[in-house]
C-alpha cells in the first residue's frame, strides 16, 4: 500500500502540478520540464521523484480536464435529440481543445509508451462512435462519416486555433458549424476518397507523438 506523501512532500506536489498545467497549457506536452521545476521552485530532481516520466506528469495535470472532457461527454449522450447531443459534444471537445494547447496535443496524439492513456484514448474514440452511431441512427448524420472523419476534424481544429488564438479566438465556432453542416444526412453526396481505416488513423497518431 502507498504510504501518504508528508506534508511538505505533497506541497511540492501540488505546486508541481500546478507549474505544470500552466506551462503545458501555454506551450503543449512538449514544454521544458526544466521550467516547469523552476516555477514551481523545486529542483528538477524533485520533479522526477514525484513523477519519473514525462507521461506520469501529463496524466497527473491533465486529470482535472480529462475528468471534465469525459463528464461533458456522458452529458452529450444523455441527450435526448441524437444531432443536439452530437453538436454539443463537439463544441464542448472542441471548446477545451480552445483553451489548453496541452490538452490539443493530447487528443491528437497517441502514447504508446503508457497503457493508461491508451486506455484514456481508446474511451475518447469509443465516445465519438457512439455519439456519431446515435445520429446517424437517427437519420440526422450523414452514414459515410467515421471515426477517422471526426479526429481529422480535431486535428483542423488544432491549427486553427493555433493560427487564430491572439486575433479572433472564437473562430473555431464558424469552422466546426460549417462542417457539421456538411455532416447532416441531407448533405450527403459521393466522396472520391474512401476514410482512413482504424489502423491508418492510430498510426497517424503515433506519427504525431513521434514527430514532436
Amino acid at each position: 500500500m502507498r504510504r501518504p506523501l508528508r506534508r511538505d512532500a505533497r506541497e511540492r506536489r501540488d505546486k508541481l502540478l500546478a507549474a505544470a498545467q500552466r506551462e503545458f497549457a501555454t506551450h503543449g506536452v512538449d514544454a521544458s520540464l526544466e521550467k516547469i521545476a523552476r516555477d514551481a521552485g523545486v529542483a528538477i530532481g524533485t520533479l522526477y521523484r514525484h513523477f519519473p516520466t514525462r507521461l506520469d506528469l501529463l496524466m497527473a495535470a491533465f486529470q482535472p480536464r480529462l475528468q471534465e472532457f469525459l463528464d461533458g461527454a456522458n452529458k452529450a449522450l444523455e441527450m435526448n435529440d441524437p444531432w443536439e447531443g452530437f453538436v454539443y459534444y463537439l463544441e464542448h471537445l472542441f471548446g477545451m481543445q480552445a483553451g489548453d494547447r496541452g490538452f490539443n496535443d493530447f487528443l491528437s496524439r497517441r502514447f504508446t509508451d503508457s497503457a493508461e492513456t491508451e486506455r484514456i484514448h481508446d474511451e475518447m474514440c469509443q465516445q465519438i462512435v457512439d455519439m456519431l452511431t446515435r445520429a446517424q441512427e437517427a437519420g440526422e448524420a450523414r452514414r459515410d462519416i467515421t471515426l477517422a472523419d471526426i479526429v481529422n476534424l480535431i486535428w483542423s481544429n488544432g491549427r486553427i486555433i493555433e493560427a487564430t488564438s491572439a486575433t479572433a479566438p472564437n473562430a473555431w465556432r464558424r469552422y466546426l458549424h460549417l462542417m457539421l453542416d456538411a455532416y447532416r444526412a441531407e448533405r450527403a453526396h459521393p466522396i472520391p476518397e474512401p476514410p482512413m481505416t482504424y489502423e491508418q488513423l492510430y498510426d497517424a497518431m503515433v506519427h504525431l507523438s513521434k514527430a514532436q
